[in-house]
Parts: C-alpha cells; structure tokens; sequence
C-alpha cells in the first residue's frame, strides 16, 4: 500500500507565530488547498473549527468529499494533568466534544494529550529540555494516575461514537514511548492508539529508538518538516529512515504533514510534500 498523506490545518496557521500571521485561512480554503496539492486527506484541529456547529461541519464533510480529501482526524487541545477533579472531568468534557465533532465529520480519530504540568513557560521548558517539576505536593505518579482515569472515560465515550483517541508524544507525561505506553497499558481501552510525532523527540539520545517503540500501537504519524528553520526548535529526521521503519512494522495508516518552519505554508507545505512522497516511495 502506498502512502496516505494528508497536513494538519496547524500547517496553514500555527496561531500567530508562523509567516503566514494570525488571521488563518478558513478550513474550507485548506481543504481547497489539499485537492490542488495532491494531498489526500487533512487532519483538522478542534481550535480551526471553533466557530463550526453542527450544519457547518456536515458542509465540511461534503466538501471534502467532493474535493476527494479524507478528513483523518480532529485534534484536541486539553490538559488531564490537574489536581481539581472537577477540571478534569471539564478537560474530558473537551475531549468528548471533538470526538463528536469527529463523529460528525466521518473522522475515525481525535488526536490527544497526555498532559503536562505547566509549571514552566514554554521558553523555560524548552530550555530545561523538556523537564518540568511537579506542582507543590504533588508527582508525576499522581498525575499517571489522573490521566489514565480520565482516558478511561474518554476512551469509552469514544468508543460509542466509533472513534480512536490518538495519544500523541506531546511533552509531559508523554515526553518519552515509555509514558505514551505506561497510558495506553493502564487504560486499558480498545480506543485508545498512538498518535507518532516525529519532531517531539529533540531532547532523547536516540529519537529513532523511540519511535520504533510507538509505530506497532501507532493509528497514525505526524511528519514534521521545518523549511525556513524551526519557529521554535528544529530536529533533522531521516525521512527515508522513518519510511523504512513503516514498513518494517507494517504502519498503513495516515502520515499527516505538520509544517513547523518559518517559510510561508504556500510553499513550504507542497515543497514538505514532494520531499515526504519521495522519501516513502517504495
């Protein structure tokens, strides 16, 4: 089977910080985009489609069916890594609501957060190399155990919907296979996959290690690409090496595109697409 690519919507507007500045492009023009790039699907996040109700999405899901772009996922944004029980149970209110958006769209996935402490700024984060201490009197075995509750109710109000959670490798808890895993495990849940992220591992000996531990539980990939340099940090992944590792675990889900660089998307995301068939042809 050959390779299923599709972009992220975070590839066209990441929030202000990218070329292409705050104001983002209606996810209708994205999946416009998509269909004249070639790419086959797109991964949608919960933040682009805020202002969508339930009549809009159906005229999203059309489109996108007419255009012949997939809509592989929705991505949530949501914390289980808080002391407050009732924050949590919001968090995993958030969580439910993209999964019915995802439910909606005809989407089998809604990537998800193990969820970090957030006692650092993201500069000082980044300099601590991703470390991060606890709150006061609190551990990470405490906030383990408050993420694997609230994924077991995310995961079962998922499953009644058809819908796979995406645990992604996103800091925190899940900073490392080895914490995505430990969630995936003491969850439980037939609902719950991996969402690889190949960029997040820039702080580890070995990112490849890593991500030969997560492709068997894998549901889908996201490929970063960094044209113009990194807008926060850049890491050079061996795209052909990656593509190997697929086969050899025999991954036939979605690669979605995550262009993290300084150059303007209308570039950089039809540039990061030829370099991705490329490297994955067999």
């Amino acid at each position: 089977m050959g390779l299923k690519l599709a972009v992220s919507s975070y590839s066209f507007h990441r929030f202000g910080y990218g070329s292409e500045g705050k104001e983002a492009p209606s996810v209708e023009r994205m999946i416009e985009r998509c269909a004249e790039w070639g790419i086959d699907g797109i991964e949608i996040l919960g933040f682009h489609l805020q202002e969508h109700p339930r009549e809009q999405l159906y005229e999203l899901k059309r489109l996108a069916l007419r255009r012949g772009v997939a809509i592989v996922s929705v991505s949530a944004n949501h914390n289980f890594v808080e002391p407050d029980p009732e924050e949590r149970r919001r968090q995993v209110d958030t969580v439910a609501r993209w999964v019915d958006a995802a439910h909606e769209l005809g989407a089998p996935v809604v990537r998800a957060f193990g969820g970090r402490w957030n006692t650092l700024d993201w500069h000082a984060f980044m300099a601590a190399r991703g470390e991060e201490p606890p709150r006061e009197g609190y551990s990470d075995e405490d906030a383990y155990r408050w993420s694997v509750e609230a994924f077991r109710v995310a995961g079962y109000y998922a499953g009644r919907k058809g819908v796979t959670l995406a645990v992604e490798n996103h800091w925190g808890l899940t900073g490392r296979a080895a914490g995505v895993l430990r969630l995936l495990e003491e969850t439980g849940s037939p609902w719950l996959g991996v969402a690889l992220d190949t960029g997040n591992f820039p702080f580890v000996p070995d990112m490849y290690a890593e991500m030969a531990e997560l492709l068997p539980r894998a549901v889908m990939v996201h490929a970063k690409t960094y044209r113009g340099g990194g807008m926060h940090y850049a890491v050079e992944i061996d795209y052909r090496r990656v593509a190997a590792m697929h086969r050899e675990a025999d991954f036939r889900g979605d690669v979605s595109l995550e262009h993290e660089g300084n150059e303007h998307p209308d570039r950089a995301i039809p540039a990061s697409v030829t370099m991705l068939r490329e490297a994955f042809a067999p």
